[in-house]
């Protein structure tokens, strides 16, 4: 068998294994396009619905509340709960969003500045 063939047809499998690399690839990005539009529509729902039942809770506590201390009180007492709540979670948020800031660092020892936000 010449060289030539053989080159020849290691230049052909190793085309032939590029473009099934690539279908591949852009295969797998569907995919991932695919799922993460569903999570963000079912994500959407579901903070949606929990959003309403945070707002059903709200105004339960509240009419139970009124008669006690006073409707103004009742829905000062609720909105204060909730802000508290809310400033749990924003905390929570924030140091999640380190922990992906710190993964996505071209720099992991942290001694150089490596994108605009550090410097």
């Amino acid at each position: 068998m010449p060289l030539e063939q053989i080159v020849g047809d290691v230049v052909d499998n190793l085309s032939a294994t590029a473009k099934a690399e690539l279908a591949l690839i852009e295969a797998r990005s569907e995919l991932a396009l695919y799922g993460a539009s569903r999570a963000a529509i079912w994500g959407g729902v579901a903070a949606t619905a929990a959003g309403v039942a945070l707002l059903a809770l709200a105004f339960g506590a509240i009419l139970v509340l009124a008669p006690r201390v006073g409707p103004l009180l009742a829905t000062l007492i609720v909105v204060s709960v909730l802000l508290i709540i809310a400033g749990g979670a924003a905390w929570r948020a924030h140091i999640g969003y380190g922990d992906i800031r710190t993964a996505l660092r071209r720099d992991l020892t942290g001694e150089g500045f490596d994108d605009a936000a550090d410097a």
